[in-house]
């Protein structure tokens, strides 16, 4: 079985017959739509070429007998509120029993949030952290309309998952909301709509892909389902560091492009059976310089290094995987603990380098001391607990300073000697 094989099969596994992905799979999206309502409100981004695969969506649905209540506009990055608060006053003005969405991670997690406050009202605050959407459903007997989820970017997965991502812009904070009633009943991703990509982008969506892998993988050590955690993150991050140089060097190889695609939906599989930790809560005191992807794979390393007591096993699967790309020398199978997760730090290193990524805070535009403060003052939020309980090495409010400071000062410094493990 080849490496597309073994990605298609496990996305199979993943969400059966109801995921529609490929290539020219965007002419069926009227059929599914059709299953689960006749009148939609379509959420839509815009960008180079949007139109015309939203004139396919349109005819797709007219074709099938679905009729367009409102077209409304997607979010910006990192979905803020007030885009938010936007698309929600729109839903409500419509009657739709369907929701379709189509754009990248911000859209579609606007969508998402936009129904739950559609349907449920009340504040947004009200329904971060994890299972409070359920909750306020059963409390009140109601349910969200199915959502029609369409991905354009190879990155975020959040056509397959249960998270919604909103940002407070005016202070730099993104949180989140995560539950089994948000997740899109019908996902589908036409891998041909992301051919058009730019770099930093593509980059950013597989570096994201492999942040979310990455981060299970180190999260699952000790749980019942490692063994298919590890299936699945091998797969995912193989996929992204073979291929990932093959688009940076030629962003019209559709083969390469087809291997992003499958690959950050594997990360999506990986966030739905595991949760992330680190760099993701970091990467959400970052989001006024740094994209969500570019933040988590910026801080992975540095994290690697901090858990590489503890995560022995999943370390050795991910330094094979870079070893046999040609990203290091080291001897993952003889070294140990820190040693072991400097070697696979210094490897993911060196791609970075290769695709002209930055390794280190103090290489990005506009950041400062406040981004370690505010990020060492989420981390303590209850909100944000669960990224916490997520580590493998389990942090409490009380060692944030102590032992996440100095990640954030070598991460600001690329220095992974000021990095203290428990």
């Amino acid at each position: 079985m080849t490496d597309f094989e073994k990605a298609r099969a496990l996305l199979h596994e993943f969400k059966g017959n109801s995921y529609l992905f490929g290539t020219d799979v965007l002419p069926q999206v009227g059929q599914k739509t059709a299953a689960a309502g006749r009148k939609a409100a379509l959420v839509r981004d815009t960008f180079a070429g949007s139109d015309d695969y939203v004139t396919v969506i349109r005819d797709s649905l007219a074709e099938s007998g679905v009729n367009v209540a409102a077209e409304i506009k997607g979010a910006g990055p990192n979905c803020p509120r007030e885009d938010l608060f936007r698309i929600a006053d729109s839903l409500r003005e419509t009657d739709a029993d369907v929701l379709v969405s189509f754009g990248g991670g911000s859209t579609i997690d606007a969508a998402k949030a936009a129904e739950v406050l559609r349907t449920l009202d009340g504040e947004i605050d009200a329904y971060f952290g994890v299972g409070l959407v359920t909750e306020a459903l059963q409390d009140r007997t109601k349910s969200l309309a199915a959502h029609v989820a369409i991905q354009t970017v190879a990155s975020s997965a959040a056509h397959l998952t249960k998270y919604s991502n909103i940002t407070e812009v005016s202070t730099g904070q993104k949180k989140l909301i995560v539950d089994e009633a948000i997740v899109p009943a019908c996902p589908v991703f036409d891998y041909k709509v992301t051919y058009g990509a730019p770099a930093d982008l593509t980059v950013d969506g597989a570096l994201d892909g492999i942040a979310h892998s990455l981060e299970v993988l180190y999260g699952a050590v000790g749980k019942p389902n490692y063994d298919k955690i590890e299936e699945v993150a091998a797969a995912c991050i193989g996929l992204v560091v073979n291929f990932l140089p093959r688009v940076v060097a030629d962003p019209t190889d559709k083969e390469a492009r087809e291997a992003l695609c499958l690959a950050t939906d594997l990360g999506g599989y990986s966030i739905m059976v595991g949760g992330t930790n680190g760099g993701h809560l970091t990467s959400f005191s970052l989001v006024d310089i740094l994209s969500h992807g570019r933040a988590c794979a910026l801080m992975n390393p540095y994290y690697t290094v901090f858990f590489a007591p503890a995560i022995e096993r999943p370390l050795r699967v991910v330094g094979r995987i870079y070893q046999e790309a040609g990203l290091t020398n080291a001897d993952v199978e003889g070294l140990q603990a820190r040693e072991l997760g400097v070697a696979v730090a210094e490897a993911m290193f060196e791609l970075a380098r290769r695709i002209g990524f930055p390794t280190r805070l103090g290489e990005v535009g506009g950041f400062g001391r406040h981004h370690i403060e505010r990020a060492l003052g989420a981390a303590k939020n209850p909100q944000l607990k669960m990224k916490l309980q997520n580590m493998p090495v389990p942090l409490t409010a009380e060692m944030i300073d102590d032992y996440m400071g100095p990640i954030l000062e070598a991460a600001r410094d690329g220095d992974l000697s000021l990095i203290k493990n428990v």
